[in-house]
């Protein structure tokens, strides 16, 4: 089975997207097998995190700002690639370092996930857009 979610972003942020994945594993009728989530983008990325504190997403934003600043910030004056403003290298950079898809187990159609994981997209980008996020669940 094959599905995708639509996101809508607005700036930096890790939106939580298990209970949208969890919505269509049910609407597909799905039982035991494996997700397969892939963001089809190339500046924002596919994690899964801590969701019952929001300090970690906070925190891993901040964290990602310190290792790529924006193009404009002294330190990254050796970037070429600004075509689309000063986050737009920085971003293609953080979508390097983090996944742009997850294998997730299912049993008995519900997501193996720890009892503090959630599933997010980490939007790197500054300025509004549409986030394709491909699903494919395979049964066993």
């Amino acid at each position: 089975m094959q599905g995708r979610l639509t996101l809508s972003t607005r700036c930096p942020a890790c939106h939580e997207i298990t209970g949208q994945i969890a919505a269509w594993l049910r609407d597909i009728g799905a039982r035991d097998g494996v997700l397969t989530a892939f963001v089809q983008h190339t500046s924002c990325s596919l994690l899964v995190q801590e969701n019952a504190d929001p300090d970690v997403q906070h925190d891993l934003l901040a964290w990602l700002d310190r290792i790529a600043p924006p193009a404009d910030h002294p330190a990254m004056g050796y970037l070429r690639h600004r075509d689309e403003g000063p986050d737009d290298m920085p971003a293609h950079l953080k979508a390097a370092i983090l996944p742009v898809s997850l294998t997730i187990p299912v049993e008995a159609g519900r997501m193996r996930l720890g009892r503090w994981q959630g599933v997010y997209l980490v939007e790197h980008r500054t300025s509004p857009h549409r986030r394709q996020v491909a699903l494919t669940f395979a049964a066993l």
